[in-house]
Order: structure tokens, then sequence, then C-alpha cells
């Protein structure tokens, strides 16, 4: 028999356990740890709460969950409520899926001002993660300025921009809602380094500001590359341009139906924050490509601001004992090994890079070098070692059954519009969890 534990209940971790039941059937109990008393990371808190299509592949992990040798153990901290090394004593491998749920940081003057948020932050809060349910995001002021250029910015903007009547079907927490509702926010500036050419936005997430109830995307005509540079595109990337061109193209007489404007501002590199206590504005410098870089012209301007979200990317959380590449924001790895019996995957093996998919192959493939590792397994005692260990720290483990309960009683205090309303706060899931 093997012992697996996998930290983390996000998709790289289902897909790892999914991997490890399909090699060695029932010769295999993988326990999924999360810190959270709810599963799946990453589907729950990160995704666009308007994208439920997205959330759906939950159904799928829910089956590797309810086997009978893989189990959910949450509300459980790795790294204080138990030790890597402790887990390694009790399981043949441990398999770090943590995601990388923390923001990288915006190293710029004035980034500590109130009303600068990562987008780690920002999206949590509109999602219900119960560490930024308290943000509370100042939207009085008109103009919000997002950092970055990938799907991320785009959701971020999107959320900014819908009316409320069009979260319809979505799963965003009330909280959030009432904030929106009574935004005043009617300019998003999505500040790109580099050109259209260079964008990390896919063509359904683009394509969507298309279709906004009161809000219209501009982009300036002469950012634009040559029509016939198109053609050295990928087909996506071609077709994300596609989106840009058509928003170039709408008539000014459109834009001005419209009371909400989203501005895609290329070849712009955000150089400070201004403000005393609270953000006032964002500094920017113009820049043009030398060798696919943005390199700075040294013209400088100034964009009023109430609001700075910067989406510039996210990195894992060190855990200690365990090697850290700082520079990448991941654990320090060779294809997929850290040290003996010690292993990661996903976004903490490789940084945030891919699609929800992508960690599909990457769990079957850290799963043949466990396999490769381990052989047959060992003696150590896997499940009922934890157990005992949990019982004598009085650990209070939520089960893939006591989210249920949960998932229950967030589905019947949902609003009518909406699937779900989420609890925010650790204390009320175990309460739900804990329920007869």
């Amino acid at each position: 028999m093997r012992h697996l534990a996998i930290i983390g209940s996000g998709p790289a971790g289902y897909y790892t356990a999914e991997a490890a039941q399909k090699l060695w059937g029932e010769d295999v109990r993988v326990d999924i740890f999360d810190r959270l008393p709810v599963p799946f990371g990453l589907i729950r808190t990160g995704v666009a709460p308007d994208h439920q299509s997205i959330k759906g592949v939950s159904r799928r992990y829910e089956n590797v969950a309810l086997s009978d040798n893989v189990r959910f153990v949450g509300n459980v901290s790795v790294g204080s409520d138990v030790s890597i090394a402790e887990l390694q004593g009790l399981y043949d491998a441990v398999v770090l899926a943590t995601g990388a749920p923390h923001d990288r940081p915006l190293d710029l003057p004035g980034a500590e001002l109130a009303n600068v948020f990562g987008s780690a932050q920002f999206v949590g809060w509109y999602n219900g993660h119960p560490q930024f349910a308290g943000l509370d995001p100042d939207l009085s002021g008109r103009t919000a300025v997002i950092i970055g250029n990938g799907n991320v910015a785009l959701d971020v903007t999107r959320i900014l921009a819908k009316t409320r009547a069009e979260f319809a079907g979505s799963d965003i927490v009330a909280h959030a809602l009432d904030i929106l509702a009574g935004s005043k926010i009617d300019r998003v500036v999505i500040l790109g380094r580099r050109g259209p050419h260079q964008i990390a936005m896919t063509p359904k997430e683009l394509g969507e500001l298309a279709h906004l109830a009161r809000a219209c995307p501009r982009v300036n005509p002469g950012d634009l590359p040559e029509d016939g540079e198109d053609a050295l595109l990928e087909p996506g990337q071609r077709k994300s341009v596609q989106h840009l061109r058509s928003f170039a193209a709408i008539p000014e007489a459109h834009r001005q139906e419209q009371p909400v404007e989203i501005e895609f501002d290329f070849f712009a590199a955000p150089k400070a924050i201004l403000g005393t206590s609270q953000v006032e504005g964002v500094e920017i410098e113009r820049t043009r490509l030398e060798g696919g870089r943005a390199v700075g012209t040294g013209e400088t301007y100034v964009i009023p601001a109430s609001l700075v979200v910067a989406c510039i990317g996210y990195q894992t959380s060190p855990i200690p004992g365990v090697p850290f590449e700082e520079s990448a924001g991941r654990f320090a790895n060779h294809e997929g090994r850290i040290l003996p019996g010690l292993y990661c995957v996903g976004w903490a093996r490789r940084g945030p890079s891919g699609t929800i998919g992508t960690n599909r192959p990457d769990g079957f493939a850290i799963i043949e070098r466990i396999a490769e590792d381990i052989g047959e397994g060992t003696s150590k005692p896997g499940r009922p070692g934890f157990d005992a260990l949990a019982q004598s720290r009085g650990l209070d483990v939520v089960t893939f059954r006591d989210w249920q309960k949960i998932d229950e009683a967030e589905i019947q205090r949902a609003r009518q519009d909406s699937p779900r309303e989420k609890f925010v706060r650790v204390d009320d899931m175990i309460e739900a969890a804990k329920r007869p």
C-alpha cells in the first residue's frame, strides 16, 4: 500500500489524486489537505464569479473526492498545525499543490497607499475568500487603474464595469455586490508596458468587454500595428488582437451612450503611485519596443486615479523547511522533485502559468515520478498515523462530507439570482459543517 499526502485541494491537487487512483487503483490512500474548511482552491476563490461554466470542473474533482481511497482533510494548516517533516514521516510521498495564492509585490513608490490592491486581494474580496472578505475598497472615485495585460486584469475590469443586473447567475458575494452597486467609477484604464501583440489576454475573455450593458472599450488606433503583422501571431493571439481592432473602430457616438469607459493604454509603464494617504494618481512613462522588450522613452504623464489594482502575477507561499526560489515565486525543484519524498505540482512547481487544464498532465507526470521513487510503498502509517496526530493536537478536521453540508447551506442562503451565498468566515463554515 502507498500513502500520499497532497497539500492543496485545488485543480493541481485533485488531478494528482486522480492520477494516483488511475495508476494504483485500490493500492493507494490519498489525503488532500487544505488550510480552509472548503475545497477546490482557485475554482472557488480565483475564477471570476460570473464564469460559472469554468467552476463546473469541480464536479470532476467531487468524483475523486468521494472515492473510498481519497480523503479531504480541511481546516488543517501545514506548517503550523502539522509540519512537512511530520507528514514525511507518515506518508510515502508528500506533494505540494499549494498554487500561487499571493500577489507578486508591486515594486513602485506609493504601493503602500490606501486603495492600492493586488489582484489576489481584490479577486479574493469579491469571491469571498476569508482572508480578504474585509478588504472594503473605496469605489467612490471616478477612475480605476488596472496594471497588467492578462486575463485577471480583464476579470477585475469586467467586475468593476458591470451593472448589478449583469451579476445574475454569478456567485459574487453579497458584501462585494453591494459595494459595486454603489460604485462611482466611470473610467477603467488598463495599463500595458508593451503593445497589442504582446497581450496575454484570451479571445473569449477579451470579447466579453464588447457586450457589457453600460461600458464600452476604447483602443487608440495609433497603438495598433499594421494589419499584415497579425499574420505572424498564433491563431488565438490573432483573434485577441482582432478584438482590439474592433474596439478601436467603435464609433464615437456609440461611446457617448455608454457611461463607463474601458481604456486600453498600451506602451505605458507605471513609475509611481501618487497620493498622500490614499492613491490619487499613477505616474506613467511612455515606452517603446526594442527586441520585444519595453524600454522607457523618458516621456511621462499622470492618470488621476482613486483605485489601483495590480494584476502582475502571483507567487507561491514559502513553507518552513522547503527550498524556495524567491525570484520565480515557486518551490525549488527538478521536474517536480524537491527532496526525497517531497514533490510539487501545478503552480507550486512551475509558477503561475497555464490554464486549469494544464494541471492535469502535470499531476499525471508527478505521479509517474513518485511511482519510480517509492515502488510498492513502505511501512509508513499514512492516514491512521495522521488521525492519531490530529487527535492528540485537538485539530478540528473538516471532511468532504462536512464540506457537502457547507455547500448545501450556501446554496440554501443564496440570493434569488445566485447559485449560492458563500460563507466568508471560517467559523461560519465550521458551524455549518458540524450541523447534524
